[in-house]
């Protein structure tokens, strides 16, 4: 790679001062390297609420990413507009060579780098991008053939037998800190100045920064082991917690891949499938970006979804009737967090209790999730809706209330999240509608006035979703008769 005098390293979803790929090779690469952060309004001002807890992480992570630079001999110059526009217009005020950062996978992202590629190489300057937030990126990963896997399994066999330490191996930055420019006339935006305000972050005690993500990453250490017995009980304290600074990068992966490959555990191993489930469905939105619109299997565009009048806002506001859903959707609405085994739960029973199109949870999640990864969402909605790569079956249809008494049996989670069925007795509390009159008395709870009844039947519904996709097979089979010559 070239030299150069100057260059801008542009942070993006890296948010961190140590193993940071793009960031090492810029400082090696140039003899002055000038950090940037911009706060996107082209991102920033689709966003509905001003209340917004993911804004807030990432102004929090700035700040300390911002100290962390200042404190080994750097700065961070953080800007607020267009990035397409800001990141060639610092380039060619700082007289920097080439920008360089970390690569994305999202359609937005990816359309994005294009357009500030182009204008830096206009300006006879060049954008690099480097792999970091995934141990192989998409065509590392291929069949045989060279094709793109779509099967999860396979995938996963191909990626365990390619991993080594040289892909875990962490970027130094500190080492090379001479490097790097101080941005003294840089000043730091206040939340209020990017129009938004403060949200109950603190108090829902999700720590920003890459501090935040080390105090979560060595707590999850400590019970990594116990990972696999404790993952799907929403009650229990089982995830690692870290899918937000995944997300925004404040937690590095390969340090993570590195700590679940070194543990020889049930618990370890499991939680190492999940962080290649990741990267699948990163590979799958790169190599198939229209599923972030469409079904990924063309034969699933056939399904027509009744959206009954009433039970998507019934779902959002969690008004099913049905425990574990309501708790869940409590969850999300209240924390901007939803457990992973209640994400299935909750989807299911939108699609094939509801029969509400797939895409509208999956932008309510968009909206709500703290985490929110266009590429894992996406991967997981279609998983449910029997319409993406490697999906469940259609006739496999979550019961909400098998899946409660087995993930939530005594009922706690049920309980701290819908208090109205707190004096439930335990026998009653995953179908309160089965609790006899006098019971409903005796425990402050009568169905239909304080806690709803059942929106839908589920034995019927699971009836009708099957008439749904049955239908949209029968309609795939008589459109490739009509297409055959």
């Amino acid at each position: 790679m070239s030299r150069y005098d100057d260059v801008v390293m542009w942070f993006r979803r890296d948010l961190r001062a140590y193993d940071h790929a793009a960031l090492s090779l810029a400082l090696r690469c140039a003899r002055r390297v000038h950090c940037v952060f911009v706060f996107d309004t082209e991102i920033l001002d689709a966003l509905v609420a001003r209340a917004d807890r993911r804004v807030e992480f990432i102004w929090s992570s700035v700040r300390e990413l911002k100290l962390a630079l200042e404190r080994i001999g750097g700065g961070l110059h953080v800007l607020h507009g267009r990035a397409r526009d800001a990141i060639p217009h610092i380039a060619a005020r700082l007289s920097a060579g080439a920008v360089f950062a970390n690569r994305d996978y999202e359609p937005a992202a990816r359309a994005r780098d294009e357009a500030v590629g182009s204008r830096l190489l206009a300006d006879g300057r060049t954008l690099h991008l480097f792999k970091d937030q995934v141990i192989f990126d998409p065509d590392e990963i291929l069949t045989t053939q060279g094709t793109p896997f779509t099967v999860f399994a396979p995938y996963r066999r191909a990626w365990l037998a390619r991993i080594a330490p040289a892909y875990l191996r962490s970027w130094p930055v500190e080492r090379h800190r001479d490097a790097l420019a101080p941005a003294p006339e840089s000043r730091m935006p206040t939340l209020e100045d990017l129009g938004f305000v403060p949200t109950d972050l603190g108090r829902l005690g999700l720590p920003a920064g890459t501090s935040g993500a080390r105090v979560l990453f060595d707590e999850f250490l400590a019970r990594i082991d116990a990972y696999q017995q404790r993952r799907d009980y929403p009650a229990l304290h089982g995830p690692s917690y870290l899918s937000v600074h995944l997300r925004f990068g404040t937690a590095s992966i390969r340090e993570l891949v590195r700590a679940a490959w070194s543990h020889d555990s049930d618990g370890a191993r499991a939680w190492l499938v999940e962080l290649i489930w990741r990267e699948f469905y990163f590979a799958i939105l790169h190599h198939f970006p229209y599923v972030s619109e469409r079904a990924f299997q063309p034969r699933r565009e056939a399904l027509r979804f009744p959206n009954p009048p009433g039970h998507f806002a019934a779902w959002c506001e969690a008004r099913t009737g049905y425990p574990i859903v309501d708790a869940a959707m409590r969850q999300i609405n209240q924390t901007g967090y939803m457990h992973n085994r209640l994400r299935m739960i909750a989807a299911s029973f939108l699609v094939k209790d509801l029969h509400v199109d797939w895409r509208l949870g999956e932008r309510y999640f968009a909206a709500r999730l703290n985490d929110f990864d266009l590429a894992a969402n996406n991967g997981n909605w279609q998983w449910v809706a029997s319409t993406g790569c490697d999906a469940q079956p259609y006739f496999r249809i979550l019961n909400p209330v098998l899946q409660s008494k087995k993930f939530d049996p005594e009922g706690e989670f049920i309980r701290r999240y819908l208090p109205e069925l707190a004096r439930v007795p335990a026998e009653y509390i995953h179908e309160p509608w089965m609790m006899p009159r006098d019971v409903q008395h005796t425990a402050g709870c009568l169905v239909g006035k304080d806690y709803p009844a059942p929106l839908v039947d589920h034995s019927h519904a699971r009836q009708r979703t099957l008439e749904i996709y049955g239908m949209a097979r029968e309609h795939r089979s008589v459109s490739q008769d009509i297409q055959t010559p």
